[in-house]
């Protein structure tokens, strides 16, 4: 039997992994049937009719072996129903804004375009300065970077019930 949807992300501390487990949640409320993966664990996506792909962003950037995945892929994720989604910026407003703009990283746009994605979203995250090494220590309070978790649950589903919707 055929999976319906694979919600793949790419997390450094797990705040991303955890919006990806809510998605997949609630796709599969909704009566898909959905796998939830760290992109490493990723070996095929021909039983998929749908790929949802996350990463977490740090300085502006992708999670390399999400932006590894998403490089790889390119041609069957060009063939199916593709969601994308960010995760990261941390502090009040429109996180959109806050990425000045952008809802994917300037060098995955180009396969982005190939892609043709239904959406692409981008998620408030989370910064927790005890989980932490010294450099990120030392950079995020530099940038005053505001800590804690921002994540919009209401807005996540939202977005994944907009998926089911589409699916169904």
């Amino acid at each position: 039997m055929n999976k319906q949807a694979l919600v793949a992300y790419a997390t450094k501390y797990g705040a991303t992994a955890e919006i990806a487990e809510k998605i997949g949640q609630l796709l599969r409320q909704a009566g898909l049937r959905a796998d939830v993966l760290p992109v490493g664990r990723v070996r095929d996506l021909s039983p998929y009719k749908a790929v949802v792909l996350g990463s977490a962003v740090y300085m502006g950037r992708w999670r390399r072996e999400a932006a590894m995945f998403l490089k790889a892929n390119r041609k069957v994720l060009a063939r199916q129903s593709v969601w994308l989604f960010s995760s990261g910026p941390t502090g009040e407003g429109d996180p959109v804004e806050l990425l000045e703009g952008w809802r994917l990283p300037r060098a995955l746009r180009p396969i982005a375009d190939r892609i043709r994605p239904r959406d692409i979203a981008v998620f408030h995250g989370v910064l927790n300065l005890n989980k932490l090494n010294p450099v990120e220590k030392w950079i995020i309070n530099n940038v005053k970077a505001p800590l804690g978790d921002f994540r919009d649950w209401n807005a996540i589903t939202s977005w994944a019930r907009s998926i089911a919707d589409e699916l169904k």
